[in-house]
């Protein structure tokens, strides 16, 4: 058997998160990894192109690596030949450090030596995200969503113009004299925006119906079920969401949500997080679910969870909001050798673990051999045991264990993933223990 599916789908669109500004596959990988989406009965893929798309307004937006026009058109043509739909995002507020950390475009900031949130009120801010649109559509092909982001801007309003503007008009103000214009231009494309849901979370019902004739809204929440959750990621905000017409989509996680330099998922609670987005796209009629995949917190941190590590996360992901529950394990590894998929994987989970482990009792026997310096500093009477000679002893073979795990790591990964990440990866892992 070729699937792990056997039933009608409980979430009708039930979408995958590519992030590609961390662990970029290589082209030909990123062809394959469609195949494995729709084979798992995936359906539609948000895909986050960040530095690795093949920008023209200014190349500097370009990683090292980044894919060329070709390979993005080969992905959304393979997409469509796949029956999946493509849903590009561009960050339209905050997350905006590929195209602000060039020194030409501080004066778009919201904070001068920030490159993280743009200043919505600065001249030629909203031309930039627009310019930004153009050049993803232009090799996207027909598609009928567009993510536009618009999350996490942290210091939103604290440009002396933004809070201004923002005590005599209102947040919710500011951020639609930004975005509304972005919005009407892909509505007269015929493409619906998208928008993450945390920055209009205490909106009024007037803002909020005001948004709803021109945006989805992407409520997300990566850890157990918004039931349980405070704040900006409580199902209250959902019903409110709903109350005032707003079109909803669910956000969940399958990877990228257990800490910013892990190295693999936490497999039990990505399926609690994706069956409460299951029961949730049912209660409120969401029109899909993303089960995302973070490869960086932010654009400019540390890169975590590789893909090929997080196979098993992401087949229990797509079963959970397929058929509301999560295939086991042994359909977890039938589905994944029937996809040629199981050895490569196998191999990078155990490496991934393996330096994990190692990783954390290095920087576990760092501790202590501060503590046992520290106590030896203030009691002279404690010194002499050898114990602070031990600790060193026990941490090092540690930090050997993680550099060979790290050698395994890029075996394992080589060909799938572009070696100067696997690289870059594997040094923000060892050098510091290697370096202490």
């Amino acid at each position: 058997m070729n699937t792990p599916f056997h039933r009608s789908a409980v979430v009708p669109v039930r979408g995958l998160h590519l992030d590609l500004k961390g662990l970029p596959p290589t082209p030909a990988r990123l062809l394959q990894l469609l195949d494995l989406f729709a084979a798992a009965r995936i359906n539609c893929v948000l895909v986050e192109w960040e530095d690795s798309f093949p920008w023209t307004i200014d190349p500097r937006f370009r990683s090292e690596t980044a894919y060329s026009a070709a390979d993005v058109e080969a992905f959304h043509t393979k997409a469509r030949q796949l029956d999946i739909d493509v849903i590009p995002l561009v960050q339209s507020l905050g997350h905006m450090e590929t195209p602000l950390q060039p020194a030409d475009y501080a004066h778009l900031r919201e904070i001068p030596d920030r490159c993280d949130v743009l200043n919505p009120l600065a001249p030629g801010a909203g031309d930039l995200v627009a310019r930004m649109i153009d050049d993803v559509l232009a090799r996207s092909g027909p598609i009928t969503h567009f993510h536009l982001g618009g999350d996490e801007a942290w210091t939103f309003g604290s440009h002396p113009d933004t809070k201004a503007y923002i005590e005599k008009h209102g947040k919710a103000s500011l951020y639609l004299q930004h975005i509304e214009p972005l919005l009407d231009k892909l509505l007269a494309k015929n493409i619906r925006p998208i928008l993450w849901h945390d920055m209009m979370h205490d909106w009024d019902a007037a803002a909020l119906s005001r948004l709803a004739k021109k945006a989805d809204l992407m409520f997300w929440s990566y850890r157990g079920h918004s039931d349980d959750r405070q704040g900006a990621f409580h199902t209250s905000v959902i019903e409110r969401f709903a109350a005032a017409g707003v079109p909803l989509w669910g956000a969940c996680a399958y990877k990228g949500a257990d800490g910013p330099d892990a190295d693999l998922p936490d497999v039990a609670a990505r399926i609690a997080n994706a069956q409460a987005f299951a029961d949730l796209a049912q209660r409120f009629h969401f029109h899909g679910v993303v089960a995302t995949a973070w490869s960086r917190y932010a654009t400019h941190r540390v890169q975590c969870e590789p893909i090929d590590g997080s196979l098993d996360a992401l087949i229990k992901v797509a079963t959970s909001l397929h058929d509301e529950h999560a295939a086991d394990d042994a359909t977890v590894e039938q589905f994944l050798r029937a996809h040629g998929e199981w050895d490569r994987f196998r191999a990078c989970r155990d490496a991934l673990a393996k330096l994990s482990d190692s990783r954390r009792l290095a920087w576990q026997y760092e501790l202590y051999i501060r503590q046992q310096t520290a106590t030896e500093a203030a009691d002279g009477r404690r010194r002499g045991s050898g114990m602070l000679g031990e600790l060193r002893r026990i941490k090092q073979t540690h930090v050997d264990t993680a550099v060979a795990s790290g050698e395994k790591v890029r075996a394992a990964m080589s060909g799938l993933v572009e070696t100067i990440w696997i690289e870059r990866y594997l040094q923000e892992r060892l050098a510091p223990l290697t370096e202490e």
